[in-house]
């Protein structure tokens, strides 16, 4: 079959920790197809578009996010019928933003936990997935967390992150100890407050860049035995 007005549509998972889950960006959809069912931000790639600036523009117009601490092209989804009417190639992105952000949303848009996603639209669910099987394994190999974690930080806080993101337990001193092996992280020399129950303040530590690197091309966080 030919497909003379195949149309190209950029599509972007952002993921946030919120309130210790991992959660993903979503809008409802008003009109068929697939009414009432919930959909990644995005959009039609424009002619004089890359896929990156249509990405960006796509959240700034669509949901009004632009604070994206890091974005990167995922997989192209090409199924002729993935949705109904002309063929629509889908470029999708991973976006990240930091568990500080507190974007103003419209009504129309919300943030779902990744682990009790709603009715999706189309492929969107299976784009969802690629995005966190992406996201957890960068974990383990780069220092991508940068991009969900505030300026400042405690290990507690760290490692919360880290089990959001992975969907896993992970040991807070193991994790110290390879991050700080891998430079990934470095003290600031400062403390938390003290909490209402007192105790020793808990240490804080920086992420040592802000833009991904591989740490350690080997590596895996794996679950506890």
């Amino acid at each position: 079959m030919r497909h003379g007005n195949t149309r190209h549509e950029v599509l972007v998972a952002v993921f946030q920790v919120r309130d210790g889950e991992l959660c993903v960006l979503l809008w409802q959809r008003a009109m068929e197809p697939e009414l009432g069912t919930w959909s990644l931000p995005g959009g039609q790639l424009g002619d004089e578009e890359d896929l990156p600036t249509s990405a960006r523009r796509q959240l700034a117009e669509k949901v009004d996010v632009r604070e994206i601490t890091h974005l990167e092209q995922l997989s192209v989804f090409s199924d002729p019928h993935r949705i109904p009417g002309p063929r629509t190639i889908a470029s999708t992105f991973l976006g990240l933003v930091p568990c500080t952000s507190d974007p103003h949303l419209p009504p129309d848009t919300a943030w779902h936990p990744v682990a009790a996603l709603p009715a999706m639209s189309f492929d969107h669910a299976t784009v969802v997935a690629h995005a966190r099987t992406r996201l957890a394994a960068k974990l383990s190999y780069t220092n991508i967390a940068f991009a969900l974690a505030p300026d400042e930080f405690s290990m507690s806080t760290l490692r919360e992150l880290y089990c959001a993101a992975l969907g896993h337990s992970v040991d807070a001193t193991n994790l110290q100890r390879v991050l700080g092996r891998r430079k990934v992280i470095t003290p600031t020399g400062t403390t938390a407050p003290s909490g209402r129950s007192g105790g020793r303040p808990a240490a804080l530590y920086r992420f040592t860049e802000s833009r991904l690197r591989v740490t350690d091309e080997f590596a895996a966080l794996r679950p506890p035995a």
